[in-house]
């Protein structure tokens, strides 16, 4: 670990290789925490790259127990967190409306860290499982087209650095990566992040890391959500190449709501949001999925504009097919969990 310090100290970059020897050192536990809290340190104070970004992610996914293959293509819409908006589970309800307009949606998450619910809390309120094998989480995102993936269970590694980043107190690299170690091989993805000066970087990792398709966004209010109170900013990975955009609501005939209008609150608060928005009840709340929803499936390549995604995401809400995702998933989530 000493010669990356030293790399560190004198603010030059790891190459991917670099970083992702480093972070094996740091998950198998052959780093002192003082080495451990100064290597994540030098690296926020110099600025990670997207090499680091990617060496990181690629060191994570190999020690997770639960890396597979799903048939056919797979989206994840789950974002970093940190904004500290306290809105409900924007993008955990999204997902189920992507699922019920025909797309498999691995949906990874975590419980609550830096809002009041996490996604797993909202879902294990409803009644889902948190304790799914991989090999049975292959199997619902095979019948229901989704399945939620709890990052504890599926990224043990991760205990190893859990001290040394609570005693620092202050975000590291590892406050960007969640979204990025699913351990479904995704060939596509809608990644939100509370940082706009990092988008641009987010979608150089999602390239590296072998996206077909994506769209990182930013929205108004620094969301790491779209949302409807003004200019969301988006970055699309298509064909290898990145492009930047701006969205307001009104381009895709959707109207405006201030952030205060999509508070949440604690898992029962969130849960009863959740099942509103796909019993169909209209307000703030459903449209501020129908934008995420819209945008994760265009980022997934089945709508060629991100209006046509928000007109499949009214179908899939409207129809119950949005709704049935769910009810499938709380009640085979729990079969052959002991």
């Amino acid at each position: 670990m000493k010669q990356y310090l030293q790399k560190l100290m004198n603010g030059e970059n790891l190459t991917m290789e670099e970083m992702t020897e480093a972070s094996r050192l740091l998950f198998d536990g052959k780093v002192t925490e003082s080495e451990a809290g100064a290597f994540l340190g030098l690296l926020s104070l110099k600025g990670e790259t997207a090499d680091e970004i990617t060496g990181l992610v690629q060191a994570i996914r190999e020690k997770s127990p639960a890396i597979f293959t799903v048939e056919g293509s797979v989206i994840d819409n789950c974002g970093t967190g940190g904004d500290r908006s306290g809105s409900f589970n924007i993008s955990t309800t999204s997902a189920f409306v992507i699922a019920g307009a025909g797309i498999t949606v691995a949906k990874h998450g975590n419980r609550s860290v830096s809002s009041k619910t996490g996604s797993a809390d909202v879902l294990e309120h409803l009644g889902v499982s948190l304790d799914n094998s991989p090999e049975r989480t292959a199997e619902l995102l095979q019948e229901n087209g989704i399945a939620f993936l709890f990052a504890p269970n599926v990224h043990p590694a991760m205990k190893a650095v859990m001290k040394v980043r609570k005693d620092l107190g202050v975000p590291t690299i590892f406050n960007l990566i969640g979204p990025l170690t699913n351990p479904v091989n995704l060939d596509t993805q809608m990644l939100g992040i509370y940082r706009r000066d990092k988008i641009q970087l987010m979608g150089e990792v999602l390239k590296k890391l072998g996206r077909k398709r994506a769209v990182i966004i930013n929205g108004s209010g620094f969301l790491d959500e779209g949302t409807l109170s003004g200019d969301n900013h988006l970055v699309i990975l298509e064909d290898g190449n990145l492009k930047t955009i701006t969205l307001h609501p009104s381009e895709v005939g959707l109207p405006t709501y201030s952030n205060e209008e999509i508070l949440g609150g604690d898992s029962e608060r969130n849960a009863n949001i959740m099942m509103s928005v796909l019993r169909g009840d209209e307000g703030p709340f459903r449209d501020t999925v129908l934008l995420n929803a819209g945008i994760g499936i265009y980022a997934n390549g089945k709508v060629s504009t991100i209006k046509e995604g928000i007109e499949l995401a009214k179908e899939s809400i409207d129809s119950g097919a949005a709704l049935a995702k769910l009810q499938f998933l709380v009640e085979q989530s729990k079969q052959g969990v002991v």
